[in-house]
């Protein structure tokens, strides 16, 4: 097929690499993001440069002009991975067999941009990924296919992303490119009324209430880690807290029970305890004793004020 590779950033350089290196199918155009002033290159502008494609980057999809620029191509198909502006269904469906879009969830549930996020923010042990058929809706669209993923006890935001949504979704593109060459890809409706849509997961959703129970600190903090960065004070201060686990101890929560070469433990609202191993503040990003030493910060301190 002739295929359209729509993305950016490193999953969607991937995904153009994974087609190119497969060479069955033929990539015609490659579209991305709109540069920014003073950013570098989008990684799959960058690549899809090198290799000598075609490359486009409408700052809007409604326009018509680009409507008859995506028709110009006469593709069979266009490949959506890691796309945030809106595509409305003019341009989705110019290609012959339309458009397919990655989710890093399982549709119905998690619609919407911090799909990571959320899962592991409310606790639970289970994600996956979903390629579907996009339409004028916000990840609403039939499911083409879907991968379960498990969320490790410890799994972040990022190892969650880049250990296994983004390695098994490369390999579910690839399959349902074939799929749709076969003929043979599904389209299963999404049940408009199950599953959840969750907006941007942003700082104001992160601040650290240590009242709360050790468990939904901690999956707060895993689940903002790296972005948007779970946060607290001490003396008015922001601090940014990263890496930690779950800890033995008890004491008011916010409480510094603890400084050593392992992290800083914090007392939480269930007789339980976090222990703080990475944090930022103004210094940068400091192993958790060495910004309490630069913070100063004592056991006894309490973090929340």
């Amino acid at each position: 097929m002739k295929l359209i590779v729509h993305g950016q950033q490193a999953y969607g350089k991937s995904v153009l690499e994974a087609i190119l290196d497969k060479a069955v199918d033929e990539v015609v155009a490659v579209y991305c993001a709109p540069d920014k002033e003073g950013r570098p290159l989008d990684p799959l502008k960058e690549f899809a440069l090198e290799r000598g494609l075609p490359v486009h980057q409408p700052e809007s999809y409604k326009n018509p002009e680009v409507w008859e620029q995506l028709a110009g191509h006469n593709a069979d198909l266009c490949v959506m991975a890691y796309v945030l502006l809106f595509v409305p269904e003019e341009a989705l469906n110019v290609p012959k067999y339309g458009s397919i879009q990655y989710h890093p969830s399982l549709l119905p549930w998690h619609k919407g941009p911090s799909s990571i996020n959320w899962p592991i923010i409310m606790g639970k042990s289970k994600t996956g990924l979903s390629i579907f058929w996009p339409d004028n809706g916000l990840d609403t669209g039939p499911i083409l296919l879907q991968k379960e993923v498990d969320i490790g006890p410890d799994d972040t935001l990022g190892s969650l992303y880049f250990d296994s949504l983004f390695p098994l979704g490369v390999d579910a593109m690839l399959e349902s490119i074939e799929l749709v060459r076969d003929g043979t890809a599904p389209k299963l409706v999404q049940d408009p009324n199950a599953g959840s849509y969750e907006g941007w997961c942003r700082k104001e959703d992160v601040r650290i209430d240590w009242s709360k129970p050790g468990d939904e600190v901690y999956d707060l903090i895993r689940g903002a880690n790296p972005q948007p960065g779970a946060w607290t004070t001490f003396n008015g201060n922001e601090v940014k807290i990263y890496d930690s686990r779950k800890a033995d101890g008890s004491g008011e929560p916010g409480t510094v029970l603890s400084i050593d070469a392992q992290g800083m433990l914090v007392a939480t609202g269930d007789s339980g305890a976090i222990r703080v191993m990475k944090a930022r503040a103004d210094a940068g990003k400091l192993a958790a004793a060495e910004y309490a030493s630069a913070a100063g910060l004592a056991v006894g301190s309490k973090l929340g004020t």
